[in-house]
C-alpha cells in the first residue's frame, strides 16, 4: 500500500472514529459539517471519502462491526458442532454486541423514518443481521434442530426479531434487566421456542 493510500485509510478511519463519538453524543441529525469541524476537515473532504452522508453512515456502522470483529464471531459461533450450542454462541455473540453499538444504532432506528441516510444506514446492517440468522437457521434445519413448525426462514425471522435491538432496549434499559439478565432469558427463550 502506498503512503497516499495509507495517509487516506487512516484519514477515513479518524472520520469514522470521530464521527462515531459525535453521532453518539448528538443523534443522526448531525450534519456533515458538524462531522467535519469536531474532525478538523472540510466538508468536501469527508464527501470525497465517503461520497455523501448516506455513505458515511453506512460506513459508520460497518466499521463498529469490523472493531468488534463480529464476524469472525459468528463464523466461530457457526463453527459450534452441537446445535443448541450453536444457536447459544450466535444468540451471544449477537446480544453481547448490541450494548456496544446501542448508541449510534437507537439513533439511526429512530431516524429511519424521516431520513433517507439513516434508513439507508439501518437497512444495511439489518439486512446483514438478517443473513446471519438465515444461515444458522439452515444449519439448525440440516443438523435436524429446528422445531418441526418452523421453515428456516420463519425461525430466522423470529430469532432476528426476537433478539432485536427494539426487544434488547426495552428488557435492558426501560425494564431495567441489564445486558446480562436480557441476553440471558432472550437465549433461553428463543432457544426454547425454535428448537
Amino acid at each position: 500500500m502506498s503512503n497516499l493510500s495509507q495517509r487516506s485509510a487512516r484519514t477515513r478511519t479518524g472520520i469514522l472514529d470521530v464521527a462515531g463519538r459525535v453521532l453518539a453524543a448528538r443523534g443522526t441529525q448531525v450534519s456533515i459539517a458538524e462531522i467535519a469541524d469536531a474532525v478538523g476537515l472540510t466538508r468536501q473532504a469527508i464527501y470525497v471519502h465517503f461520497r455523501s452522508r448516506g455513505g458515511l453512515l453506512v460506513a459508520l456502522v460497518r466499521r463498529a462491526d469490523e472493531r468488534a470483529e463480529i464476524h469472525a464471531r459468528f463464523r466461530a459461533a457457526l463453527a459450534t458442532p452441537d446445535p443448541r450450542g450453536r444457536l447459544d454462541a450466535f444468540l451471544r455473540v449477537w446480544l453481547d454486541f448490541v450494548p456496544t453499538i446501542h448508541p449510534v444504532a437507537t439513533s439511526l432506528m429512530r431516524a429511519r423514518t424521516e431520513d433517507p441516510d439513516a434508513a439507508r444506514a439501518w437497512a444495511d446492517r439489518m439486512a446483514a443481521l438478517r443473513h446471519g440468522f438465515a444461515t444458522l437457521t439452515r444449519t439448525l434445519r440440516r443438523d435436524g434442530a429446528l422445531g418441526a413448525e418452523w421453515t428456516a426462514a420463519s425461525a430466522a425471522d423470529f430469532l432476528w426479531a426476537g433478539s432485536s435491538m427494539q426487544t434488547w432496549e426495552l428488557l435492558a434499559i426501560d425494564r431495567a434487566w441489564g445486558a446480562a439478565k436480557t441476553s440471558k432469558v432472550l437465549r433461553r427463550s428463543l432457544a426454547a421456542a425454535v428448537l
